[in-house]
């Protein structure tokens, strides 16, 4: 009986070693309605009409720092994530302190910034972050990039812990309830344009709040993952002001058990099909193959890293 038991176990490892190999890859993408979602959607139909014996299977998740618990557990073997969550979970450090590392996974490319978005009724007296105060605001999901992008911006404004009620809704939860008067207004860090704000700007007047100067220098003082970001007027319906804020870069990464055939495929599939990839999204991701490898503080898979060597590039 205790053998049969070894052999079971063994053959679980087994199996969960050799998953790229299977076929099946799980892909951790945040809420309906965000640009992670969308890429996944597309980048996992790119690649199943490559190869139909790969199984891209899209698992909608809170977002980055899920994303990231789910790849290390080995839930997920591909994902999306911030680039300042990725490198803090895989130090342990900023949100991720406690001596726990979330590690288990590597990078293959860094792939969009993503603009702090945040988003307010346009009849409403909130001008400013600083308006927020006691007012009722989605934050993102809990485990979610927005959390944590909303977290460091209202605290360098100090208003994190005063604002009269933080909920932590998904993307068109939040649309919904602020279209309803049920919010007074919601964070999004996605790429702009997002297509859940397209929709809700054409269903009520909306404004996005600008972050000023001093405090945009603070954030990226801060947290060097974060660079400014202008969001150009007519982004949105009735957007007539370009808005300032600050971004993060977006990037794609894989279980560390998924074989290096397998990843250097998906690797190269990425580049191959950037037009494709494009085509299908409402941000400018513009993909290159010098640019993607840029910056990103962990590891390159080693299925990525042979694919950006035969590109002439070592990292």
């Amino acid at each position: 009986m205790k053998k049969k038991g070894i052999l079971f176990l063994a053959m679980v490892l087994l199996l969960t070693g050799c998953i790229g190999s299977i076929g099946h890859i799980r892909f951790g993408a945040a809420g309906i309605g965000g640009m992670y979602h969308a890429f996944a959607d597309t980048f996992g139909d790119l690649l199943t009409a490559d190869q139909e014996e790969k199984q891209i299977e899209v698992k909608t998740t809170a977002g980055s720092a899920a994303n990231l618990r789910l790849l290390s557990e080995g839930y997920i073997q591909m994902a999306i994530a911030q680039e300042d969550m990725t490198r803090a979970a895989y130090q342990g450090t900023g949100a991720w302190t406690g001596g726990k590392k979330y590690q288990g996974y590597s990078a293959v490319a860094g792939l969009y910034m993503e603009a702090c978005q945040i988003i307010v009724r346009d009849e409403s007296d909130i001008q400013t972050i600083d308006d927020l105060l006691g007012k009722k605001v989605s934050v993102g999901e809990e485990e979610s990039g927005t959390e944590e992008s909303a977290k460091q911006i209202l605290s360098i404004y100090g208003i994190w812990d005063n604002l009269g009620e933080k909920v932590h809704l998904d993307y068109t939860d939040a649309a919904q309830q602020l279209r309803d008067g049920k919010i007074d207004g919601f964070f999004c860090t996605a790429g702009a344009e997002t297509t859940v704000i397209s929709e809700l700007s054409k269903q009520c007047d909306i404004r996005l709040l600008s972050l000023d100067e001093k405090n945009i220098d603070k954030m990226i003082t801060v947290n060097p993952a974060y660079s400014r970001y202008t969001i150009p007027a007519g982004t949105y319906n009735g957007q007539e002001d370009e808005v300032q804020t600050v971004g993060v870069r977006a990037l794609l990464l894989v279980s560390d058990d998924l074989d290096a055939e397998t990843v250097e495929w998906i690797t190269r599939i990425l580049f191959e099909k950037k037009q494709e990839i494009q085509y299908a999204l409402s941000t400018d991701i513009t993909l290159n193959e010098n640019a993607a490898v840029q910056g990103i503080g962990i590891p390159f898979h080693e299925g990525a890293a042979s694919y950006y060597k035969s590109c002439g590039i070592n990292v």
